[in-house]
């Protein structure tokens, strides 16, 4: 199916990749020509972080929160490391603590209903 010529459609793209992504929290939303290289930023954390929940349910079945702990202080550290300084920008907090919650709440609920015949997975009730 061909599209007719006269359709727009509102996608904008990134101007040019940069290697730094996954580490730049000195973007802000503020600035408008800025806010799509904001938002690709903003989703590719997310989706990286629901990935990653999905990965350590299916590769350690147990204890997803203290492997998502750890590799966000990881990234937290090497985030800080190449790009020289701590992140003070709030937005970029907000937007690590929900992927965080996202990726321990997801994992850990797989990891659950995955491995409820698992007599050696601990129940709620031990908790």
């Amino acid at each position: 199916m061909r599209w007719p010529s006269g359709v727009k459609w509102p996608t904008r793209g990134l101007d040019h990749f940069d290697g730094l992504i996954p580490f730049d929290f000195k973007t802000e939303p503020t600035n408008l020509e800025s806010n799509s290289k904001y938002l690709v930023n903003l989703l590719s954390m997310e989706l990286t972080y629901f990935c990653s929940g999905l990965l350590f349910a299916a590769v350690v079945r147990r204890w997803v929160w203290d492997y998502a702990l750890t590799v966000t202080l990881l990234h937290v550290l090497l985030t800080s490391l190449v790009m020289l300084e701590f992140p003070l920008v709030w937005q970029w907090w907000l937007a690590l603590g929900s992927g965080l919650f996202l990726m321990i709440c997801n994992g850990q609920l797989i990891a659950y209903f995955t491995c409820q015949s698992d007599q050696s997975y601990p129940t709620f009730n031990s908790y």
